[in-house]
């Protein structure tokens, strides 16, 4: 006797995924608690995305840093969506400045969704604490005292987001590889920083 397998849910990008998220909204207003339940597991994916984002803002590499480690260390332990602290999670959004937002959004995802997409999911299950520890080591490369060093971990973090977003297991292969060269070059460029300074410190000291 043959078992009835279950249907598997039908794949919904990111993109479209947004576009109807405001259908839900009740008022004028959303907290961000509420965006973060509404995005569920695709939570972890955009938070990321964000907080690699900021850090090609000029001197917010160090808070972004920080941003990064919080929704890393939630993957370490396993959990299954992101969920913010409480003093940011109660903060609200006018839901017209977030319809624009996903309006400009919206059109750039689907661009990335073709090249980006629904492709061998296991790696996620087996792969979800190590992905926060890579996480977690790109966000404190992102503090180096080297010139523009954060951009490359940012770079790598934003497509583990962008893999997590759409359930691609192969691009979230290749963020991995690309991951530890990151954090490969890093700590050899501040290692050769360090050592070129110690050679050079002498000379400066004499009289």
């Amino acid at each position: 006797m043959e078992l009835e397998q279950s249907p598997s849910p039908i794949y919904v990008p990111t993109s479209v995924h947004l576009s109807k998220l405001l259908d839900h909204a009740d008022g004028s207003r959303v907290t961000v608690g509420w965006l973060m339940e509404e995005l569920g597991e695709r939570s972890f994916g955009l938070t990321l995305f964000l907080m690699a984002l900021l850090a090609f803002i000029p001197g917010v590499a160090m808070v972004s840093s920080v941003l990064i480690a919080w929704p890393a260390i939630q993957m370490i332990l396993g959990h299954d969506a992101a969920v913010l602290p409480k003093l940011i999670a109660r903060r609200e959004i006018r839901v017209d400045r977030l319809t624009r937002a996903i309006r400009f959004a919206a059109p750039k995802l689907k661009w990335v969704e073709r090249l980006i997409r629904p492709r061998w999911p296991t790696p996620f299950q087996s792969t979800k604490r190590l992905t926060g520890v890579v996480m977690l080591l790109l966000g404190l490369t992102m503090v180096s005292p080297v010139p523009f060093g954060q951009l490359m971990p940012a770079l790598v973090v934003m497509l583990l987001a962008l893999a997590y977003l759409e359930k691609d297991g192969v691009a979230l292969m290749v963020a991995l590889i690309a991951a530890v060269v990151s954090i490969a070059v890093t700590t050899a460029t501040v290692w050769g920083t360090m050592a070129i300074i110690d050679w050079f410190d002498p000379a400066i000291q004499r009289p």
